[in-house]
């Protein structure tokens, strides 16, 4: 907690000040997070003071929040352009990211709890840069980054904003903001060799099967048997639609990775509305299979071109449904 306030006075995040008066300052709270390393072991206890940003009125308190979050694709896209160039891939971890970016609108929010001043326990602190919690503070971060990066040479991309590029003569280097630890969020582990790069969610994978309770489960060589048919199943008995979505969910940033399952995972994200026992079977059937390949990933060789290849396949009529054609490309 010391720590982290020291932060604060080092950023020179707020000021304590005199309650404006008809202000309702927002409150704040300390949350408590282990951080793990590649094999699961805890590596650091994390503390963090947020405000509650669900206080925040649109108008008052924050304006725009919007700000850019690098696609997927832009990531994958990247990884196979630094492998088959050869380039090194480095990832640059800002401490307390948040805590660097302005805000322009006036936010005041209470002293956090146990560290209130001895002197001046009434009053409130007046933000000076964004606090992790608040609705514009991702918005403010890129702003500061994108300022940054322009003074120092990087050229923003015209489709996405999140890439940057720096070119001296034959040097070119390449930035890539996740915004927000997004490869933490889908569980991406990255492993660059001479002979290419590997990108997997194997923790990921492992996690979901304990959340879903699939740990035990008989694996299976096949997300999907080829003469299984999904349809409304409108006889069919229905099964809990909250954990159904979340299921789909899970598989849904599993596909990062797992191409392989994405075709299988989208049929069935068809019947969250309404799903059946049916549905729920096909989607443990995706599971098992994961069971059988928790390791499976992309790679990218050193030696691979960059050409783009594309596959399709299509069924006539294979809609139970609407008795449209199933298309699939990869």
């Amino acid at each position: 907690m010391h720590e982290e306030l020291e932060n604060f006075e080092r950023n020179h995040v707020c000021d304590l000040v005199e309650t404006p008066p008809n202000c309702r300052p927002i409150g704040t709270k300390w949350v408590f997070k282990n951080k793990q390393g590649e094999h699961r072991m805890v590596v650091r206890n994390n503390v963090r003071l947020v405000a509650q940003g669900f206080c925040q009125k649109e108008g008052i308190d924050y304006e725009e929040t919007f700000a850019p979050v690098a696609r997927l694709e832009a990531i994958r896209i990247l990884l196979a352009f630094a492998a088959s160039k050869g380039f090194k891939l480095q990832q640059m971890d800002v401490k307390s990211a948040f805590l660097n970016g302005f805000i322009e609108e006036e936010v005041y929010v209470r002293q956090p709890l146990g560290f209130e001043s001895a002197r001046f326990p009434d009053r409130v602190y007046k933000l000076r840069k964004a606090l992790y919690g608040l609705k514009q503070a991702p918005r403010a971060w890129y702003a500061r980054l994108k300022s940054f990066l322009l003074k120092s040479g990087f050229v923003m991309g015209s489709v996405d904003k999140t890439l940057f590029l720096l070119s001296h003569g034959d040097e070119q280097r390449i930035w890539l903001s996740l915004m927000g630890e997004l490869q933490f969020f889908l569980g991406l582990q990255i492993k660059q060799g001479l002979e290419g790069t590997f990108v997997h969610q194997a923790n990921y994978t492992r996690d979901i099967l304990k959340k879903f309770n699939m740990g035990d489960s008989k694996p299976m060589t096949t997300p999907m048997s080829t003469n299984t048919v999904l349809d409304a199943d409108e006889d069919g008995e229905t099964v809990y639609q909250k954990e159904f979505r979340g299921m789909i969910g899970s598989l849904l940033y599993l596909t990062a990775t797992r191409p392989n399952i994405q075709f299988v995972v989208c049929l069935c994200a068809r019947y969250q509305a309404s799903p059946r026992t049916s549905h729920r079977q096909a989607v443990k059937r995706i599971f098992r299979y994961l069971k059988f390949t928790p390791e499976l990933g992309l790679w990218y060789s050193s030696g691979s071109s960059l050409s783009l290849r594309g596959f399709s396949d299509a069924d006539h009529a294979g809609c139970r449904i609407d008795r449209k054609s199933t298309f699939s490309t990869c």
